[in-house]
């Protein structure tokens, strides 16, 4: 009869040899962990990629709602709807894309981010994402509406085949997707219409993303300190209650001036449908149309929305992020001169902030 103890050492020796080898696969080292699974290739990409597919995410549902009301109301004969209901659409519309697009700052409007790079110190390098994506974003958004509502647009305009634009035809559709001046309107009026409500624009955004006033006591004390403050984090939530702001403020300007030109103040909002209308057979009265009126929402709102967040910025904001601060002449400086040179290698204070800034989430 085998000895008991030999018999044990010999099963815990096989057990053993049975363990090296199942592990021996691995070809672990000390120190190392087991791997990881790989992630797929899609995966990998999405962080890459997440501030495009926030904004062009958020202005497509921006448009869904937007040019959805206006078609709706039009293709009714106003019974399912009244101007009223367009200024109620387009605010909720802004709402929702604000809340879609929440992880890139909801810009949703390429006068928004340019603004935001002059005056907050936005990255530079995310301005033509942010461009390309908002553009596309509203196209798709205008496409899609334009799929829902073929037929009741045929209905309308009187067959499949016609396709007319304000100011050729008592019947036109192509307003359900882009802009279009009163007939009364000069061409003067008509620049300064959406350079007012764009300069509105901005001002409120900054407005309702300030907290600095909040934070503070009402009545002005000296500073114990003269740290100075500490850099914003990497990535800064909106504020709880700024896309039900951002619902008022669209609203507000829409119901006060959004009668004589439409208040596209939007490049990505007016000119991305526009093409998508240019594309399905709208012809080229799109672009001719109100005087060749095609531009002014291309070029007002970016002049519109920099002089409304400079006037908040130079009167109200006091937060060290903002150039007014840093820059000769309220900020103007930036735009004529070039920035404080370096000397006796000494870094000027606008470039040390610069830097730790640099790759700052959306203002």
């Amino acid at each position: 009869m085998a000895d008991p103890v030999i018999q044990s050492s010999i099963t815990l020796a096989s057990a053993s040899k049975n363990l090296e080898a199942a592990v021996g696969g691995l070809n672990l080292t000390e120190g190392e962990s087991t791997p990881q699974p790989t992630q797929p290739r899609c995966s990998r990409m999405r962080p890459a990629f997440r501030y495009a597919f926030s904004e062009f995410f958020g202005t497509m549902i921006m448009m869904l709602f937007g040019d959805g009301v206006v078609a709706q109301v039009l293709l009714s004969g106003k019974q399912k709807g009244e101007y009223q209901s367009i200024t109620w659409g387009w605010g909720l519309g802004v709402m929702l894309g604000v809340y879609v697009s929440s992880p890139s700052g909801s810009h949703l409007n390429p006068a928004v981010t340019l603004a935001s790079c002059l005056l907050r110190r936005f990255p530079w390098r995310r301005f033509p994402i942010y461009l390309l994506s908002q553009v596309l974003g509203a196209m798709c958004g205008a496409a899609i509406v334009y799929a829902n509502y073929r037929s009741a647009i045929d209905a309308y305009e009187g067959g499949s085949t016609t396709r007319t634009v304000p100011g050729y035809s008592p019947t036109a559709t192509a307003g359900i997707f882009s802009t279009y001046p009163a007939p009364f309107m000069t061409r003067t009026g008509m620049f300064f219409s959406e350079f007012i409500t764009s300069a509105i624009l901005m001002f409120g955004i900054f407005a309702v993303k300030d907290n600095t006033e909040l934070k503070q006591d009402s009545s002005p004390s000296t500073p114990t300190t003269t740290a100075p403050p500490p850099p914003p984090p990497t990535n800064p939530r909106l504020p709880l209650m700024m896309p039900l702001a951002m619902f008022f403020l669209i609203f507000g300007i829409g119901a006060c001036f959004g009668w004589e030109t439409g208040y596209a103040i939007n490049l990505a909002r007016d000119f991305g449908p526009r093409l998508v209308a240019y594309m399905i057979g709208y012809g080229t009265e799109v672009w001719t149309a109100g005087g060749y009126y095609f531009w002014i929402p291309m070029i007002a709102p970016f002049l519109g929305c920099a002089v409304g967040g400079w006037l908040y910025d130079v009167f109200i904001y006091t937060g060290a992020d903002s150039v007014v601060h840093e820059s000769p002449l309220f900020g103007l400086g930036r735009c004529f001169v070039h920035r404080w040179k370096v000397r006796s290698g000494h870094r000027s204070r606008s470039q040390g902030l610069d830097e730790t800034l640099q790759g700052r989430s959306p203002v």
